[in-house]
């Protein structure tokens, strides 16, 4: 066998084995084609608060179930409206799955950084099928898109605005407004409804909200950002800040929340309720 032969042989046999690594890590990992698209009437993005819960309690199943709609819940546990990785790395799972990042994947239908990520932690675990099913979503026939964001960017002290750029990614305005942008390309007469986080507490500090400031301000001021940008946007908002979770004494913690800021069972059936209730016209 001359030399030449002996190089295309090493080459076509390195090419064989290549296909065969990437057929299996595709496989392993489960990832592969998204499922057949699908269309849903309501869509949730979202933290840990609308995520982390996938069964019958979850809020966006309660919204479901009291709507009479079909609902899919695209909330992660851990992310937030902003991007905060500023060295770039799009498959940080947490970065990568953003309101911010979701959106764009959303409007130019390109889910690779998504598709790359690698759950490490037990939070993590519904994210793979998720993004796999969020591909299948026909988001031009979504009737409603419901965004619980804000937590996150404030515990992360994630700059409220940024004076050079509003559309900053990195700060928490700009990731709303630029998701919205983007949101509203892909579906011009979709409905859609910003929530604010909820009043909460730091157990472990024993801090609340109007005490614990992470570097971006009180939690208070990233509601009113929100309430802001949706005015801006001409997108509709729910305050869940604002009246809602009763905070009259330390120990209301313990009234709808598990630890002081995910929504207990209790909790979650009220949020639902008032979503319901908005969606339906019952309440402004």
């Amino acid at each position: 066998m001359g030399q030449g032969q002996k190089n295309r042989s090493k080459i076509l046999y390195g090419a064989v084995i290549l296909v065969f690594f990437l057929v299996f890590f595709n496989l392993s990992l489960g990832w592969g084609e998204p499922e057949e698209k699908q269309t849903v009437q309501i869509v949730f993005f979202g933290d840990s608060s609308y995520g982390n819960i996938r069964d019958e309690s979850a809020i966006p199943e309660q919204v479901g179930r009291l709507s009479g709609k079909t609902v899919f819940n695209a909330a992660f546990g851990g992310t937030s409206a902003s991007r905060q990785d500023r060295g770039q790395r799009l498959d940080r799972s947490f970065d990568s799955l953003s309101l911010a990042a979701l959106s764009k994947a959303i409007c130019f239908e390109d889910y690779g950084v998504q598709n790359t990520i690698r759950p490490t932690q037990d939070i993590t675990w519904y994210f793979v099928e998720t993004v796999k099913k969020l591909q299948g979503i026909d988001f031009s026939g979504v009737e409603t898109i419901i965004i619980g964001h804000g937590l996150n960017d404030y515990y992360s002290g994630v700059s409220l605005e940024s004076d050079k750029d509003p559309m900053d990614e990195y700060t928490f305005a700009g990731a709303l407004r630029s998701s919205l942008t983007a949101l509203k390309q892909v579906n011009p007469s979709a409905r859609i409804v910003l929530l604010t986080p909820t009043y909460n507490w730091l157990t472990a500090g024993r801090q609340t909200c109007e005490e614990f400031d992470g570097g971006g301000g009180f939690l208070e001021a990233y509601v009113e950002k929100e309430i802001q940008v949706a005015a801006e946007m001409d997108v509709e908002v729910i305050d869940l800040y604002h009246d809602f979770f009763p905070h009259e004494s330390w120990e209301d913690w313990m009234l709808y929340t598990e630890d002081g800021l995910h929504p207990n069972e209790a909790g979650r059936a009220w949020i639902a309720e008032k979503i319901a209730d908005y969606l339906e016209g019952e309440i402004e």
